[in-house]
């Protein structure tokens, strides 16, 4: 089986360390999102082009509205989505306002006061969080938040999605309620927060390998 990996924001591929092991059996891709064009749409392009065949996409977060986009880019091809700390929706315009302040953060204290300011969200316990899974350029990851802000609301996608499609969320998420998410599949994780393929590697790996078998 195909498994495309997309990461999170301000992470890069190296996220899904703790996944590559349960995932030695099947072709994993895990590219770099960041640099690949200024929309969404033209990411999901991007990463269309260079995989191949069917694809069962995991994504976090970023990487789960990447992942939205590509099945609406590439829908004969996406068999399964799975969608870690992510929502169908397009920004609102509090969250749109957010997004500005986060890009004058980056440019005003770079990737380290980013980082500052993001492991209170990404992470239920700050001791789990490491910097050195950040990407680090502020270009980059400015173009990455204005590609986030301007996506495409991929709702109706999701509704209508006919393979596999199920939401992980962290039980101390900050991003995305499970009341928002109510009419998907859903799995919740204790004691997690954003990201919980790092806080909780295990029952997200259990979660992952019982997702991939109804593939």
């Amino acid at each position: 089986m195909n498994v495309l990996l997309l990461h999170a924001f301000p992470l890069d591929e190296r996220m899904w360390q703790p996944q590559l092991p349960v995932l030695a059996e099947h072709e994993v891709v895990a590219p770099r999102l960041y640099g690949r064009g200024a929309t969404m749409t033209a990411w999901a392009e991007s990463i269309a082009a260079e995989t191949h065949g069917d694809l069962t996409v995991v994504g976090a977060s970023m990487g789960g509205y990447c992942a939205l986009a590509l099945a609406a880019v590439a829908p004969e091809r996406v068999r399964a989505l799975m969608l870690v700390g992510s929502r169908p929706d397009a920004d609102s315009p509090e969250r749109r306002a957010g997004r500005a302040d986060t890009i004058e953060l980056i440019r005003r204290e770079g990737p380290d006061g980013l980082w500052s300011s993001m492991v209170p969200k990404l992470f239920s316990d700050a001791t789990n969080a490491d910097p050195s899974l950040m990407y680090r350029d502020p270009d980059g990851l400015v173009g990455a938040v204005e590609a986030i802000r301007d996506r495409e609301d991929a709702t109706m996608l999701a509704r209508g999605f006919p393979g596999p499609l199920t939401f992980v969320v962290g039980e101390h998420e900050t991003f995305v309620t499970p009341e928002e998410l109510a009419e998907f599949e859903l799995e919740e994780v204790a004691d997690a927060g954003h990201l919980v393929n790092l806080e909780r590697p295990d029952e997200f790996n259990r979660l992952l390998l019982e997702f991939l078998a109804r593939v």
